[in-house]
């Protein structure tokens, strides 16, 4: 399959989006008498890239899903960090999770509509999630689930569904997702860049794609909202339904539709990207966070961003950035020190007491693990996964034993990113800001954080132009 050179815009040329004030009416009414509360469990601390204000919690135990439930608003996150689990661990939190929610819903008595955010470029412990989910709730309740939504939409991204194939969009270019470098991850690689025929692959053919639902541009765009309703109500036997998504409308008119077809009676559990936990959860688009917003008011202390991920467009952000003729301190942890006994440890002594040192002189320290992606010798998914995590712990671990606060803190990379603010900064509760640029969003930590009230920048992956991380820092440095 090859690539095809269209931008976002000219689908609405090909197939015209229906009119704004159609779709706003059609999305308003399915939200009337809609009573339940948006819970998004997100396996990484990117998947708050559309929203804004409003809460993540970062442990899943009762008294805390009490508490999203009982909050105002209507939708809440719980950052799972399961793109970094074992599949053992997956399942054992997902089986936590859902037991844990269905006691917060009966002790509240707020129902829920759950969401198993992953990654738009498929990555991630699917569909071992949603399974541990679905089984664990039919378990403990008399629900039954009838479907799973599957759309990877994610615009700010640029990760688009079209005739069922799921693109990456690249300059120009829409690169069918199994021929990314992201279908070649150590731990979550696949083949199909068609939605029904990877869900088959996915699921080892448990579910195959001729008994598949597809939701088409066609359709949406029609809009015919009561006859995607029809094609949901027939879903049974937790019956996977793919939708197509170029455009925020395409995921308005289908919001529309799902809602009232749980309205009527049926239960889906969803698993998508960020494209559509925004319309869901009802949240308007703001524009992009100001510097002003985001420092600490001037400490002298320089700012810190710390770089963990391998894939190609990190590292070329990466590239970017240390080119750019800022005042910066870069420091390179060297990864391959995980192959010898202590080295990890030893690696991250040497670049904290670097990193405190550039911070104090006022510099922003740049820690970056060497570029080169480490396998182990068996070169087996769950021996990488485990090297992965175990570097990525030493190199978060700078922020952990940091003894100044830095002026400002950005994270690349999503398993990166889960651990500074998990494990360094100790997050429990933090406040969804917005984003600093298209899909990348920023968390005010809770005050019970190593640093309580910072604003902390979490810069997925796969996001983002060559030049945006070294934007980002550049406004950051602005006097």
């Amino acid at each position: 399959m090859e690539s095809v050179s269209i931008m976002p815009a000219s689908l609405a040329m090909q197939i015209p989006l229906p009119d704004e004030g159609v779709t706003a009416r059609m999305l308003a009414k399915a939200r009337e008498d809609f009573k339940r509360k948006i819970v998004v469990l997100d396996d990484d601390p990117t998947g708050v890239q559309t929203v804004h204000d409003l809460p993540v919690y970062t442990d899943w135990r009762r008294e805390t899903l009490e508490k999203g439930l009982a909050e105002e608003g209507t939708m809440f996150f719980v950052l799972t960090n399961s793109r970094g689990f074992s599949r053992r661990e997956t399942e054992r939190a997902h089986r936590e999770i859902a037991e844990n929610l269905l006691a917060a819903s009966e002790k509240t008595g707020v129902p829920f509509l759950l969401v198993s955010r992953g990654d738009s470029t498929l990555r991630g412990h699917y569909p071992l999630e949603t399974q541990t989910l679905r089984q664990t709730l039919e378990e403990g309740s008399s629900v039954r689930y009838d479907g799973e939504i599957i759309m990877p939409y994610f615009k700010e991204g640029g990760r688009l569904t079209i005739g069922n194939v799921h693109y990456v969009q690249t300059a120009d270019q829409l690169i069918p997702a199994g021929m990314t470098e992201f279908a070649r991850d150590t731990t979550f690689a696949y083949n199909a860049s068609n939605l029904l025929d990877w869900c088959e692959e996915r699921t080892e053919g448990r579910y195959t794609a001729a008994d598949m639902t597809a939701i088409s541009l066609e359709e949406l765009r029609a809009p015919d909202c009561d006859a995607i309703v029809k094609k949901l109500m027939a879903v049974n036997g937790f019956g996977k339904v793919i939708v197509n998504a170029a455009e925020d409308r395409d995921v308005e008119v289908f919001t529309a539709a799902l809602l009232e077809a749980v309205k009527q009676g049926k239960e889906f559990l969803i698993r998508c990207a960020a494209g559509l936990v925004r319309v869901l959860g009802n949240v308007e688009h703001r524009p992009l966070l100001k510097r002003e917003e985001l420092r600490d008011k001037d400490t002298g202390m320089g700012g810190l961003v710390v770089v963990g991920s391998h894939v190609k467009k990190t590292t070329e952000q990466l590239e970017c950035l240390l080119a750019a003729g800022l005042e910066l301190y870069p420091i390179c942890f060297d990864a391959e020190s995980a192959f010898a006994p202590g080295g990890l440890e030893a690696e991250r002594d040497r670049v904290l007491m670097e990193t405190e040192q550039a911070l104090r002189q006022g510099k922003t320290a740049v820690v970056y693990t060497s570029r080169r992606v480490l396998r182990t010798r068996e070169n087996d998914a769950q021996g990488n996964l485990d090297l992965s995590v175990r570097i990525s712990e030493a190199l978060t671990s700078v922020v952990g034993k940091l003894t100044v606060r830095p002026g400002f803190l950005i994270a690349k990379g999503g398993i990166t990113s889960s651990d500074v603010g998990i494990r360094a900064l100790g997050v429990q509760r933090a406040w969804v800001m917005g984003q600093v640029a298209p899909g990348v969003p920023v968390w005010r930590t809770g005050e019970k954080s190593k640093f309580p009230g910072l604003s902390y920048v979490i810069f997925p992956g796969n996001v983002g132009g060559v030049t945006t991380l070294r934007d980002i820092v550049s406004m950051l440095l602005m006097p």
